[in-house]
């Protein structure tokens, strides 16, 4: 993906973690770190899914920083 900063095995400053979503649509792959929230397993983040909220359990990719100054995730795949 385009933009996606590389997984750096010597620090994780950037890896692939399950998270929850905040996503009106489903079709964006980028998302700003404030829609996103971390888990450290994938039955936390399925367990915290909330589908009638907009909220939905992912695999993502981050952070990464924007051109614009923020902090993103790249959506790896919804759970």
């Amino acid at each position: 993906m385009r933009g996606m900063v590389p997984n750096d095995p010597l620090t994780h400053v950037s890896d692939f973690q399950f998270a929850v979503i905040y996503a009106p649509r489903k079709k964006r792959t980028r998302f700003p770190a404030s829609c996103v929230t971390l888990f450290d397993s994938l039955e936390e983040a399925a367990a915290a899914e909330a589908p009638d909220k907009k909220r939905y359990a992912a695999k993502v990719h981050g952070p990464s920083k924007s051109s614009e100054g923020q902090f993103i995730y790249y959506l790896q795949n919804w759970l």
